[in-house]
Parts: structure tokens; C-alpha cells; sequence
């Protein structure tokens, strides 16, 4: 299967329903335009002022819109947080798609699993994950964004697994030691970048090393 295809799958099956279909009219991507620079500002603030600076108010003057059209597209601060919420997982699917296609092009023969290790890593240093972690840490003790946040991981999760499976046949036989790769890798991956400071970059690369040999260990070839 090719990469181009597995690409448009994933990120349709991770397309926020609220997006709907590619507006065509010009007021519609109009409209779009003008949402999607609201969300983009809702990363920023959730980067820059944690889950407590994602307000409708903070969007509005970062985005340069008016508390009109901000309540136009978002009427609540929470129908804002869900929205954040999917955009952020859609722009993490894309963003590892990208990166991961990328470097298979590049570095034709070598492992699969070495070059989706090593993409994972570069997919967790964007500004995106991020928010995520962001995001994933006030949906502990948050309710309401959790009852946003929780969903929006499953499917993230749900869509990866099925895809690998279904884009490697491969590894169809090895789908549990894929699945526990795929999560030891991130969560080692999210533990380097909460400890890299104190890490530093010698043991850090240290750690990434033994990540790639230890998801490696876990399948036959």
C-alpha cells in the first residue's frame, strides 16, 4: 500500500467532524480560514499559558478577531477546548504522517520500525504535542476536558492500530509486539521530553538508542 494512501486514510478517519466537507464557496473558506487561525491561536495559548490561558477572550486577541466572531464559531470556552482538542490530535496524526513518509523516501532499506522510532521522537518535539501534553495533564483533575480530551486519544489510538495492521500485513502476525512497541516508544519518548533538561543531551540520546533496540527486540523476522 502506498504511503500517499495510508496518509489520506488515517487523516480522514482523524478528520474533526465539525470541519464537515472542504468548503467550496469562497465565503465558506472564508469562514474556514478564519476558524482555523482560532485554533492555531488556541495552540499557541495552551503552549505559552498552559490549559488555564485557553480562553475565548485569548484566542480572540491572538487570532485578531473580533468577541463576535469568536463567539460566531465558538459560543462557549468549552465548545472552543473540544474544538482545540481535535485539531491538535489531527495536526499530530499529520505532522508524524509527514515526517515518517518522509524519511522512508529518504533512507530507502533501512528497518521500518527504526525510522517510525525516530519519527515519533521528532513528531513529540513540535509545538502541537506540546499542547498536548498540556492538555493531557488538566484532563486529569478536569472533567469537562476530559470528557473532551478522553475520546479524541482513543480515536488517535484506535486509528494508529488499525492502520499499522491493516498498511503492513507484514507484521499482521505481530500486531501485540506492534502495539507494545509503539507505546513503549511513547512513553519513553514523552518522559525524555518532561526530563530532558535535567537529562541532558548525552543521556538523552543514550535513552533514544535503547528505545529503537528494545522495540526492535520485540518482534521476529
Amino acid at each position: 500500500m502506498s504511503g500517499s494512501t495510508m496518509q489520506k486514510r488515517m487523516l480522514a478517519a482523524m478528520r474533526p467532524a465539525a470541519l464537515g466537507e472542504e468548503p467550496v464557496r469562497w465565503q465558506q473558506r472564508k469562514s474556514a480560514q478564519t476558524r482555523l487561525r482560532m485554533l492555531e491561536a488556541g495552540v499557541d495559548a495552551l503552549v505559552e499559558g498552559g490549559y488555564a490561558g485557553l480562553t475565548t477572550a485569548q484566542v480572540a486577541e491572538r487570532a485578531g478577531v473580533s468577541r463576535g466572531a469568536m463567539h460566531h464559531h465558538f459560543a462557549t470556552r468549552i465548545d472552543l477546548v473540544g474544538a482545540v482538542v481535535d485539531h491538535i490530535f489531527y495536526q499530530r496524526m499529520r505532522l508524524f504522517l509527514d515526517e515518517y513518509l518522509a524519511m522512508m523516501a529518504q533512507r530507502r532499506g533501512e528497518e521500518l520500525i527504526d525510522l517510525a522510532t525516530e519519527a515519533h521522537w521528532r513528531s513529540v518535539q513540535t509545538r502541537e504535542y506540546a499542547a498536548y501534553l498540556e492538555l493531557a495533564v488538566a484532563a486529569r483533575t478536569d472533567t469537562e476536558l476530559n470528557l473532551a480530551f478522553e475520546p479524541a486519544a482513543r480515536r488517535y489510538d484506535e486509528v494508529w492500530t488499525a492502520e499499522m495492521i491493516e498498511s503492513f500485513p507484514q507484521w499482521r502476525d505481530q500486531w501485540e509486539a506492534m502495539k507494545q512497541g509503539s507505546d513503549f516508544a511513547i512513553a519513553v519518548h514523552s518522559g525524555l521530553l518532561l526530563h530532558g533538561p535535567v537529562f541532558g543531551p548525552e543521556r538523552m540520546a543514550q535513552v533514544l538508542r535503547m528505545t529503537i533496540q528494545t522495540v526492535r527486540g520485540l518482534y521476529s523476522f
